[in-house]
């Protein structure tokens, strides 16, 4: 019945053009318990440097009815959990919780799982996901560096160029499960070679390859990366997580990153996401869809659909 119910919505839509009736897939969000459970991040102190700075406010419990409670009159009819960087020492423990969840609450739909891709214990890990069907993607943040000592021929151990990372990395093909990228975009020469070497493992760019740095010169060379990296037909995009620190997020700021976004991959292979409860930083919940609707308003119903909807289904089998 609730497929029924979301095609109906999705055809609804495709035929009034109505934001109203627009169904939503929200494709990076997070759910924790931390009363039950163990985010060092977010449990420990002194807090750890982030970059929308005091993040304090997330410091609690996030649920499904955290979530809608903040959804305002938006369709989110599906959604995909990202790892919440949950306890190293128990990298399947996540996933397994997440599963419980959505056994109980329908909810996360598909969820993305921690893995560290240079440890001894990454195939025990990959074999613990085939048992776990929720799981359809996994991420490991790579070593990277600031802009200012990034060279072309980066290649730290733990990063993406580094021998015992992409050997494990390798692995993911056979697991028929994709890869979560966040790192900044001056890394993405390492991602685009990645691509290249593993071409039937799907990258999903995480947060729009973390734009902050909004100066003339910043956005054009990040422009310039996003595009070398969308030459290759197995990276994904998700348009989320542009958020700026000490700065309110709005549509005159994020509009122009969010168009450039589309212009280097096509609506074909971006994805709208919310981060929440991160954004909730820099965001209301309701404000962020609302933008992001505002932002693409003159795309036609079909891209639009693909965007908040079809795109995401495609991609996390949901």
């Amino acid at each position: 019945m609730m497929h029924e119910h979301i095609e109906a919505l999705r055809q609804r839509f495709l035929h009034s053009g109505d934001d109203a009736d627009l169904p939503i897939v929200d494709a990076h969000h997070h759910f924790w318990d931390l009363e039950r459970n163990y985010h060092p991040w977010l449990r420990d102190v002194p807090r750890i440097p982030f970059r929308y700075g005091d993040y304090e406010a997330i410091c609690h419990d996030f649920l499904p009815d955290d979530y809608f409670a903040r959804a305002g009159n938006h369709r989110i009819v599906k959604t995909v959990m990202m790892e919440g960087e949950w306890d190293p020492r128990d990298p399947t423990g996540e996933a397994r919780w997440a599963t419980a969840l959505h056994q109980r609450t329908g909810l996360p739909s598909a969820m993305a799982a921690q893995i560290w891709l240079d440890r001894d214990d990454v195939t025990d890990v990959l074999a613990a996901y085939r048992d776990l069907p929720l799981v359809r993607s996994v991420r490991h943040k790579p070593a990277t560096v600031p802009r200012a000592a990034h060279r072309r021929d980066f290649s730290a151990p733990g990063s993406m160029r580094s021998e015992g990372w992409r050997r494990g990395y390798a692995l993911l093909e056979a697991s028929g499960l994709m890869f979560e990228l966040q790192a900044p975009w001056w890394h993405f020469e390492e991602a685009a070679e990645l691509a290249r070497d593993f071409p039937r493992t799907r990258i999903v760019v995480n947060h729009t390859g973390l734009p902050a740095d909004r100066s003339d010169e910043a956005l054009a060379a990040w422009r310039r990366a996003l595009d070398a990296l969308a030459r290759h037909p197995n990276v994904w995009l998700k348009i989320s997580g542009i958020g700026e620190q000490g700065a309110a997020w709005s549509v005159a700021r994020n509009g122009p990153v969010v168009r450039d976004a589309i212009a280097c991959f096509g609506t074909a292979r971006c994805l709208f996401a919310s981060n929440f409860p991160v954004d909730s930083l820099v965001v209301t919940l309701d404000d962020l869809f609302t933008g992001f609707k505002t932002i693409v308003a003159g795309c036609t119903r079909e891209e639009r659909l693909a965007l908040f909807y079809d795109n995401a289904c495609a991609l996390y089998r949901i």
